[in-house]
């Protein structure tokens, strides 16, 4: 399967190192999936280059448009962290398809 990766980034703020540390637990839990035998993608690995290239003040205008956009490609969601509003959109669009919304990497099946 293909898994997304949903968790907080930049919710309540987050500086630099915050937002570092969460695409860090984001990532540690990617290699756990595919150490599964899965796909992991995470919106934030794919937006942060054309973030980078196109300046921050396109963040907005990128970063849920292609997360939101990864949702349609993938088989399932694992949720992790904290409150975030972006990552409970991301889970619930999966969820309203009838897809399968893990909350702890223990409950992805091996492929």
């Amino acid at each position: 399967m293909w898994i997304m990766v949903s968790g907080p980034y930049s919710s309540g703020g987050a500086d630099q190192q915050r937002r570092q540390a969460n695409l860090d637990a984001m990532n540690r839990v990617a290699l756990e999936i595919f150490r599964k035998g899965h796909i992991p993608i995470i919106g934030v690995n794919m937006a942060l280059p054309m973030i980078e290239v196109a300046g921050d003040d396109m963040y907005d205008e990128i970063m849920m448009p292609v997360s939101l956009a990864l949702i349609e490609r993938c088989d399932a969601c694992l949720r992790i962290g904290g409150p975030s509003k972006g990552a409970d959109e991301e889970a619930d669009s999966f969820s309203s398809r009838g897809l399968p919304v893990y909350s702890d990497v223990s409950e992805v099946p091996d492929a």
